[in-house]
């Protein structure tokens, strides 16, 4: 299966499924905006950022549809969810401290713990499935926190955490849409990414 975040003029984005070989899409979340970041390993349930009442938080919902459940509470941003291989945790980024850092919490929500905190805004956490590591994306110019603008000096970054010892991959040009999603392969060393480009088209 694939999971997909369609934007819909009217209603903003919502979530769907199809088979992977292609197919008639099946609506998820009925409400927008609702944006798919992760899928738990077990093939239950998916997790997401979506806005209610004014306010974005992370959500989980059965692969299926159904009744949400919010797993975040505090005001501001919370985003970018993604579980561990093992189920037993979901990796995010968040604003409630003043900048935008990487934290993780149990799947059900509760035991929400802050990993990052040197001074970058750090966005869309996923853990590899050994286990072993977190890639992330932290902005290098300066950003409003609450915001993952594209075009912009950025770094992807490794976290260890058992240790939650973070070392830099290497700098590039990218930002919104560079590691949105989960893109490890299934050996756990390599992972896809976009980086960008400016094109001068004056002929």
């Amino acid at each position: 299966m694939l999971a997909i975040s369609n934007n819909d003029s009217k209603i903003g984005s919502r979530i769907y499924t199809l088979p992977i070989e292609g197919g008639l899409p099946n609506l998820i979340t009925k409400e927008g905006s609702s944006y798919w970041h992760g899928w738990s390993p077990d093939g239950e349930s998916l997790v997401y950022c979506t806005e209610r009442g004014g306010n974005y938080d992370i959500y989980r919902i059965n692969c299926a549809g159904g009744e949400e459940q919010r797993l975040t509470y505090t005001e501001g941003l919370d985003d970018g969810p993604d579980y561990s291989f093992s189920g037993r945790h979901i990796y995010f980024n968040s604003v409630r401290t003043g900048s935008m850092q990487i934290w993780r919490m149990d799947a059900d929500g509760s035991n929400q713990k802050q990993l990052s905190n040197d001074g970058f805004n750090d966005w869309f956490p996923h853990p590899s499935p050994d286990g072993t590591k977190v890639v992330f994306l932290s902005y290098i110019d300066a950003i409003d926190p609450g915001s993952h603008p594209l075009f912009k000096k950025v770094m992807l970054r490794i976290l260890n955490p058992d240790t939650k010892i973070i070392y830099k991959l290497f700098e590039l040009f990218g930002g919104q849409g560079t590691l949105n999603v989960p893109s490890w392969s299934p050996d756990s060393k390599r992972f896809a990414f976009v980086s960008y480009a400016l094109i001068d088209n004056k002929e």
